[in-house]
């Protein structure tokens, strides 16, 4: 393998905001994406968080299909559900894209402590970040689905070795974590401005 699992991601996070710093639907999409397969790696423990972004993926997916010049700006989704007013809905693009920010907040925690922890096991790494990120929105049962999944998680040096390919790991998750974490934060940013930053799980 050319590079790291995280080569393709890096690629396509340079092409997720338009030249007036807007972010665009489709890039952000694919870059999400393409966190899929390094999941994949994780086997049975992020069963559910992969299934959890698949499914809000293809939510925003279809939606931007449906009327691609619409849709190209990222937040031209929420703008138009706030508009009437069914944003809230766990069912909106809104919530969909919500719940992908948080789910990629708790993947940059995760690999941010891998890089950052180079002692740490894989569960103690999986559990921190989920502390930090989406453990406060999620209900009990969402909570301990989660906490029995990591029980899964692969052992650290095979997973560092899958994932790592011919290219330099550490960097490339760092590189990974400080590039992405901005573009999170903005969507957070711009969901506060809207007042619909904080719905938790249903």
């Amino acid at each position: 393998m050319e590079g790291t699992l995280f080569s393709p991601a890096l690629e396509g996070m340079k092409h997720v905001k338009s030249e007036h710093e807007e972010l665009m639907t489709k890039p952000f999409l694919e870059v999400c994406k393409l966190v899929l397969p390094i999941l994949d790696k994780f086997g049975a423990a992020m069963t559910l968080v992969k299934s959890d972004i698949s499914g809000n993926i293809s939510r925003l997916e279809s939606k931007y299909n449906d009327n691609p010049s619409r849709f190209n700006y990222l937040y031209s989704f929420v703008q138009a559900e706030v508009e009437i007013k069914t944003a809230k809905s766990s069912s909106s693009c809104t919530n969909g894209l919500l719940w992908l920010t948080r789910a990629m907040d708790f993947i940059v925690v995760l690999f941010h402590n891998l890089a950052q922890h180079q002692d740490w096991s894989m569960s103690q790494a999986c559990n921190n970040s989920y502390s930090k990120t989406l453990k406060k929105w999620h209900g009990w049962l969402a909570s301990s689905s989660f906490t029995v999944a990591i029980k899964l998680a692969p052992d650290r040096k095979k997973f560092m070795e899958v994932i790592g390919g011919n290219g330099d790991i550490y960097g490339d998750m760092e590189k990974f974590c400080t590039t992405f974490s901005p573009i999170l934060q903005q969507i957070h940013k711009f969901l506060a401005s809207v007042g619909l930053d904080s719905m938790k799980a249903s």
